[in-house]
Order: C-alpha cells, then sequence, then structure tokens
C-alpha cells in the first residue's frame, strides 16, 4: 500500500464491508467524510468504520464511496478481494491534486471574465421631479347616503 494513502476499503469477517484510515488522515476529517458516505464507527476499534445496512448493495455503496473520495483528491485503497473494482478506472492519483484544483480556481477567479459587461456609468442617476403644491384644495361634502348612517 502507498505511504501517501488517506483510506482504505476492505472486508472484515465480523464487520462486513469496511474503512479506516491511515494516520496521514485527520482523526475528525476521516469521520466527518466516512459519516456521510454512510459508514458508522466500529465501537472499541478507533480508525474502523462499518457500512451501515450493507445488506443494501453493499458492494456498490462502498464502491461508490471509494470513487466519490478520489474525485474529493484523496488516495483511496480498495483491496483487491472484495472484487470492489470500480466500473470506470479511477483517475491516477495526482500527489498535488487538492494543491492544483485550488490554484485553478484562484486564477479563474483573478482573471477578467470572458462576458462582455456593460460600461457603468458616470453621470448620476436621475432624479424624479416633485409635482408643485396645489394651492387649491377641493372640499367634500359627505351626505347622509354616501357614509351610511341614517337620520
Amino acid at each position: 500500500m502507498d505511504p501517501g494513502t488517506h483510506f482504505v476499503f476492505g472486508t472484515h469477517k465480523d464487520h462486513g464491508f469496511v474503512a479506516s484510515t491511515p494516520a496521514l488522515m485527520p482523526a475528525h476529517l476521516a469521520h466527518w467524510f466516512l459519516v456521510r458516505e454512510q459508514f458508522e464507527p466500529v465501537p472499541d476499534s478507533p480508525g474502523l468504520y462499518r457500512l451501515t445496512a450493507p445488506e443494501r448493495d453493499g458492494p456498490r455503496r462502498t464502491r461508490q464511496a471509494a470513487q466519490d473520495l478520489r474525485r474529493h483528491g484523496y488516495a483511496v485503497h480498495v483491496d483487491a478481494d472484495v472484487t470492489l473494482a470500480p466500473a470506470n478506472p479511477p483517475r491516477p492519483h495526482r500527489p498535488n491534486g487538492l494543491t492544483e484544483r485550488r490554484s485553478r480556481i484562484a486564477r479563474a477567479a483573478a482573471s477578467q471574465s470572458s462576458q462582455r459587461h456593460a460600461a457603468p456609468t458616470t453621470s448620476p442617476p436621475s432624479t424624479r421631479s416633485i409635482p408643485p403644491k396645489p394651492t387649491y384644495a377641493p372640499t367634500v361634502h359627505l351626505t347622509a347616503s354616501t357614509t351610511g348612517r341614517s337620520r
């Protein structure tokens, strides 16, 4: 196994499909990822996680977890005896994959957009004129029929 491996997937005689993390991976980060991939910690075995409900398409779910972690740039090892060969061959692991991704994002954020934007106006926004105050205000006379009251 490669010393730069972040996650290892395999089978266990008592726990079924399992995942473990070498010392290279921070425990809290590994826990966060594996719980979201439907693995739960095995009691009394630190660093060992088992797949929840392995009878529900366990091999496919384990394969999917490995693929998801690879897409995030982690080095994943899957034991050969599990026959979890992915349907699509995994992309070759790049040692600085996360660094490369971050630098691509930074370059994209620093470059100008290819979309054309309208030039901003330098004149102040137009103001709406206020109509003059009327000099005469008509008086409204209400009758009993319009107010709803009777005499």
